[in-house]
């Protein structure tokens, strides 16, 4: 099987959408690989937290991808063999996350990595660009949202169940300002695609919003074996 004929499903949407957590089921259903590319940008960002890297610094975080140290484990992420799976979650390496992927060179520096998730028998994709950028042939394309205030809410269950402290109106808040640097920065901006379906999940349950994505992916196979 070639490259570019091995399947991908590229799920795109704004922070705390809820793409990530459908992504890992329909790909867990499929028996597909995932990728979480919001977990590399989060990395590049919790290597240069670590080391002091000042945010602006487009040349050092640049190095920091092209020479990340990284290994996924099944559910688990590693960082020079140090589990970093909850330290990448926290709001401050989201935050510096979302400021990094702005620039075009950090974001060069990793689509080559992004695309060698692309193995057999398929992959299911999640991120702001994986339909547009990285995946533009991918056989199915989902822009997944849902309101600020519930994305706010799932946010804050998440992180109070981790023991973390949170704000649900500052979260709203940060979740607000992030949307809008996604969808103005110059590179690869968030939005969704002509070719890409609609789902929001405002309303949905995660069962009914994975059974939605595992529709369309049905319909996709019948209508290529007609």
């Amino acid at each position: 099987m070639s490259l570019n004929s091995i399947p991908v499903i590229a799920i795109d949407g704004p922070s705390a959408s809820g793409k990530g957590t459908i992504a890992q089921l329909v790909a867990k259903t499929l028996g597909f690989h995932y990728l979480d590319s919001g977990a590399l940008y989060r990395l590049v960002a919790l290597k240069a937290l670590q080391t002091n890297v000042n945010p602006k610094d487009e040349n050092k975080l640049v190095e920091i991808a092209l020479n990340l140290d990284v290994s996924f484990e099944e559910e688990e992420i590693f960082l020079e063999n140090n589990r970093v799976t909850e330290d990448i979650r926290t709001e401050e390496c989201g935050i510096m996350a979302s400021q990094l992927a702005s620039y075009p060179r950090v974001r060069e520096a990793l689509i080559t990595r992004q695309r060698a998730f692309r193995q057999s028998p398929g992959l299911v994709a999640d991120g702001r660009d994986m339909g547009s950028v990285i995946f533009p042939d991918a056989i199915l394309k989902v822009f997944l949202t849902a309101s600020s205030e519930v994305r706010a809410e799932r946010r804050y269950k998440q992180l109070i169940e981790k023991g973390i402290n949170a704000n649900i109106r500052d979260l709203q808040k940060d979740i607000q300002k992030r949307d809008e640097r996604d969808s103005n920065r110059s590179v690869a901006p968030l939005r969704q695609n002509t070719d890409a379906r609609l789902l929001d999940t405002t309303s949905l349950s995660i069962l009914q919003a994975q059974n939605s994505v595992l529709e369309w992916y049905r319909e996709y196979c019948a209508n290529v074996r007609v």
